[in-house]
């Protein structure tokens, strides 16, 4: 059952990453909807070739939200646009859960008292609740479209999920 009342804002990353999957209806099934700032939407969509890009545009659940004060976003100037504006609009709007996969991101966002999870994190949750049965075969999947993962998170997320 999705957290409806939960604001739960991603960077691109992860929906990358669940696009590739074909799965990323699980952000609907568990949050309910996904609020992305102006420049993630950038990133997902540049000519529309990018993995997801299609279904980005016509998932009604994730909601392009605008930043009340975009130049806070400057401050993060070691981040990535899509970074900045994600944790920038985390703060303004006292999200919940903030779904970003990069290191140096997420250690700002943790930093700024903000709750965090990332792609693996996503797997995860929906097998708890069902979704998905195997987060190995998942992590394989992922593996062989190129996206990189280190062994020893793999082995930490295979262990939660009672896989190891």
């Amino acid at each position: 059952m999705p957290d409806i009342e939960r604001i739960v804002i991603s960077n691109t990353t992860p929906i990358i990453t669940l696009a590739v999957l074909q799965r990323l209806d699980l952000l609907q099934h568990l949050y309910g909807e996904i609020w992305i700032p102006p420049a993630v939407k950038a990133e997902l969509l540049p000519g529309g070739t990018r993995a997801g890009a299609n279904e980005i545009q016509s998932a009604s659940y994730i909601q392009t939200v605008p930043l009340a004060e975009p130049d806070r976003a400057d401050l993060l100037s070691d981040l990535d646009r899509g970074e900045e504006e994600v944790i920038v609009l985390a703060l303004e709007r006292q999200a919940d859960l903030v779904i970003i996969d990069e290191r140096l991101g997420r250690r700002h966002a943790q930093r700024l008292g903000l709750s965090v999870t990332g792609a693996l994190g996503v797997l995860l949750r929906a097998k708890e609740q069902g979704y998905v049965q195997s987060i190995e075969s998942e992590i394989v999947r992922l593996r062989q479209a190129g996206i990189r993962i280190s062994d020893p998170l793999v082995e930490r997320v295979l262990q939660l999920a009672g896989e190891r």
